[in-house]
């Protein structure tokens, strides 16, 4: 539930985007700033989010961040300028930054390894629970909301921000870790004891060196660099794309645009569903991954023909692109967990989104200035549909064989190098 508020936040401002601009001129590398002054800080945070988790832990981490995106959004509604609107999307990645590593870390605490792809497909698919219900209910509140004399958009971030402070309280109310956990009885304790750390005696934390010297670290964090600069585009710039090239309304927008979230939700499920089927026929781990991964690359090139098909055929090829991105986003979370120990997945999980939301921000603004500089949608699709094969053979060259890696050789040796560490 809180991976889909954070997908309906962030969702906000791109589907209200035509009345906010009745108020504030936003061209589009204005809008491309504003999406990149989000990513900059979403993307730093997820590193310190990641962290944050691994020091704090996921209860108590989760719940303070929460509440702070959730006042973040809420501030949008204060702003009176682009500055301002700049202000309160940095606040919003600052955020929601810590969302996902800590939503990796409980599938972590909670899953085994044949299980986490599964649980994080069920978790992914939040991401399109929110991006389902923001463009009905952003469109319902623009054409209805005008209370207290205030504009219509203002209310989109109010409510927003309050549907996420409710969330917290529940959260901090219902979870705990397992080893944790006063509801948790033996027979539940004994199917998950494979995650379990009771009486374990506590291990240091990984230094951020020490694993950014291991070849699978760069791999993941470089393709999510790759695919993400694909994701951030579809998810920020579907509404503008069917505003300006499609002539769509707010009413149109809101009828149509829920419809590939609700194929990225089947493709969260699929994608992680796919490798623990395999992993249950007896696939190793590396290629039960690894053809999840390859299928939902594969599925990507389909999306260079939008610009050149009616607007029906449009919205069913961002379905294959949505369906084939979150199946493709399930699969490299899981990765972290499968490579490195429960105390850097934290880490690795905020290094990973930091490659993401740099990729995000390189190519929205490079979006942005082709399209105010009249290029059209035309070469950005062109592009933006090899980002994910890219990032296949990226994995492929750098994640040579999926299994945990050896952290005890490395963390102690002084002359044997990470690469020769076995993978």
């Amino acid at each position: 539930m809180a991976i889909a508020i954070s997908y309906l936040d962030r969702q906000t401002l791109p589907v209200a985007i035509k009345a906010i601009e009745k108020d504030i001129p936003i061209s589009n590398q204005v809008m491309a700033s504003l999406n990149s002054a989000f990513l900059v800080s979403y993307g730093l945070m997820y590193l310190g989010g990641g962290k944050l988790m691994d020091v704090l832990g996921t209860r108590l981490g989760f719940a303070l961040i929460m509440v702070f995106w959730s006042l973040a959004c809420a501030s949008h509604g204060l702003a009176t300028s682009v500055t301002m609107l700049i202000f309160s999307r940095l606040l919003l990645g600052i955020g929601e930054g810590g969302g996902f590593p800590a939503a990796t870390r409980a599938v972590a605490e909670w899953f085994p390894v044949k299980e986490r792809s599964t649980a994080m497909g069920i978790m992914n698919a939040g991401t399109a629970v929110g991006g389902i219900i923001a463009p009905p209910l952003i469109a319902t509140v623009l054409t209805h909301a005008d209370w207290l004399q205030l504009a219509p958009w203002r209310w989109v971030f109010f409510l927003t921000g309050a549907m996420g402070l409710i969330w917290t309280l529940w959260w901090y109310w219902e979870y705990f870790a397992p080893e944790r956990h006063p509801r948790l009885g033996g027979a539940e304790r004994e199917e998950i004891q494979s995650v379990l750390e009771i009486g374990e005696t506590p291990k240091p934390s990984i230094p951020l060196a020490q694993l950014l010297r291991f070849r699978e670290t760069w791999g993941i964090v470089m393709a999510k660099f790759l695919s993400d600069a694909a994701w951030y585009f579809y998810l920020f710039w579907l509404p503008r794309y069917l505003y300006d090239a499609r002539g769509f309304d707010i009413k149109a927008v809101g009828s149509v645009a829920w419809i590939p979230h609700a194929a990225a939700g089947i493709g969260c499920l699929c994608g992680g569903g796919f490798s623990s089927w395999l992993l249950r026929q007896q696939y190793p781990l590396d290629r039960a991954r690894k053809l999840a991964l390859g299928a939902s690359a594969a599925m990507m090139p389909l999306l260079v023909f939008v610009p050149h098909v009616p607007a029906a055929g449009a919205i069913a090829l961002f379905c294959v692109g949505y369906f084939g991105q979150q199946s493709w986003s399930t699969l490299v979370m899981i990765l972290p967990t499968d490579l490195f120990p429960k105390r850097a997945v934290g880490t690795v999980a905020g290094l990973v989104g930091l490659g993401g939301a740099m990729g995000g921000i390189a190519f929205g603004q490079l979006a942005g200035y082709l399209l105010d500089h009249g290029a059209g949608y035309g070469p950005i699709f062109a592009l933006v549909s090899t980002f994910h094969v890219l990032a296949f053979g990226l994995i492929l060259v750098t994640v040579r064989t999926v299994r945990p890696l050896e952290f005890k050789e490395v963390i102690h040796a002084t002359v044997v190098a990470p690469s020769s560490v076995k993978t």
